[in-house]
């Protein structure tokens, strides 16, 4: 996407086009002042979820105290105000010009912040920094369909398999099947951010996720692993969490295996006690074929508008927001786990933390941020719900998979 400078700010054409080669991140060494040796009075407005600004895990405060200190060139004024990252989309392409300076959001709303031209290209440096702090998965999260980057991750966003040590081993965590026969099981099949874990082979919009001419291209043997899922719902090892009863099953015993997020790590570390374990997720075979779990994955990521008033100052703000040390600071305040590949040390003993990254590097499929991902949502829940309703069976299952690529606009693999 290009930027439009002449209705972002009313600068002249030359000073533009060092806006972005100023996005800056990380840095503390205090950067330098202008050219004049004076301060700049600027005014940034910034969104950022309520978690992050409560009065005892104030990190949005102490993250703009760092950075007010690292740059004495500005005098600033912050202006914060609460959005969530899940709707910061929303928020910011209904006005772009009324919007945030600076916001966090959700990789997977990527395509309509480039769409709503609200949302800034990286500058060099804080592409550097972004290249050098994560893996390909965070980077491709927050790269346009024009292969620029967008936004600065600060977290990763997925699921991962819980489970109870005590009922199943480490070696017997590996595979679905095993753990199904051996232990209760409770897994989201109705929502559409959890069942496309057993369609391996499903591809969103290309390897990157940002190629809209690819599409959603459906599995081959999505039939037969259908007909798999049907026994799977069969099984009395198996209940379906409607989003609320895997957690409570660990709670009262009733459930052994949740699949779920770093969200839920406090509630099932508490219940499960001395047996509590996490990993990325296991195999499972379909018609003798070893087939990988696969989550969604997306991360949470720092941008600025390139409406803001003083898009440079912003542009360093947003970088420094996923800067190493403000992702220390966040663990270490909210426990919210890094992205960034040298603060690997500072989440050894975090059991969620730790499979959340290996999921990340070894067993998740990215969310694309293209508008075309709407087209998933529904038909994959409605799909899930016919899957627990017992609408689906073995004699309709190719039939009924069939419908939900078409319903999805997507095609089947040849």
């Amino acid at each position: 996407m290009k930027i439009d400078w002449k209705k972002a700010i009313g600068l002249t054409a030359a000073v533009s086009m060092l806006v972005p080669l100023a996005a800056c991140g990380g840095s503390s060494d205090g950067g330098d002042k202008n050219a004049s040796g004076s301060t700049e009075a600027v005014t940034l407005s910034v969104w950022a979820p309520q978690e992050d600004q409560a009065k005892d895990t104030n990190w949005l405060g102490k993250v703009e105290e760092n950075f007010a200190k690292a740059h004495p060139e500005y005098n600033i004024t912050w202006k914060n105000d609460v959005v969530s990252e899940g709707d910061a989309s929303k928020q910011v392409s209904t006005d772009p010009s009324a919007a945030a300076d600076v916001y966090m959001f959700a990789s997977d709303q990527l395509g309509v912040l480039m769409d709503a031209k609200a949302i800034g290209q990286l500058g060099t440096d804080a592409e550097k920094q972004v290249k050098e702090q994560n893996g390909d998965l965070e980077v491709n999260s927050v790269t346009g369909t024009d292969g620029k980057l967008y936004g600065v991750p600060y977290t990763d966003n997925t699921w991962f398999m819980y489970y109870n040590k005590s009922k199943i081993t480490e070696d017997e965590a590996k595979d679905f099947d095993t753990i199904l026969s051996k232990a209760k099981v409770a897994f989201s099949l109705q929502n559409s951010w959890y069942i496309n874990g057993f369609y391996d082979g499903l591809s969103l919009f290309g390897e990157k996720g940002n190629d809209a001419d690819a599409g959603m291209v459906f599995p081959k043997d999505g039939a037969d692993i259908t007909s798999y899922l049907v026994d799977v719902v069969a099984n009395p090892n198996f209940s379906n969490d409607d989003g609320a009863s895997g957690l409570a099953a660990i709670k009262d015993g009733s459930a052994d295996v949740l699949f779920s997020g770093t969200w839920s790590a406090k509630d099932v570390k508490e219940a499960l006690g001395d047996n509590y374990a996490a990993t990325s997720l296991p195999t499972f075979t379909v018609n003798g074929q070893k087939k990988q779990m696969k989550s969604f994955a997306a991360t949470k990521a720092a941008a600025y508008n390139p409406n803001a008033k003083n898009p440079k100052a912003a542009a360093q703000f947003a970088a420094y927001l996923g800067s190493t040390e403000a992702q220390k600071l966040h663990y270490e305040m909210r426990a919210i786990p890094p992205t960034d590949k040298s603060l690997s040390d500072l989440t050894t003993d975090d059991v969620a933390a730790k499979a959340q990254s290996d999921t990340m590097a070894n067993t998740a499929l990215l969310q694309s941020g293209l508008s075309g991902m709407n087209d998933w949502w529904t038909p994959a829940e409605t799909f899930g719900k016919a899957l627990v309703n017992k609408e689906i069976t073995k004699d309709n299952a190719a039939a009924k998979y069939q419908d939900w690529v078409k319903q999805a606009g997507g095609k089947i693999a040849e």
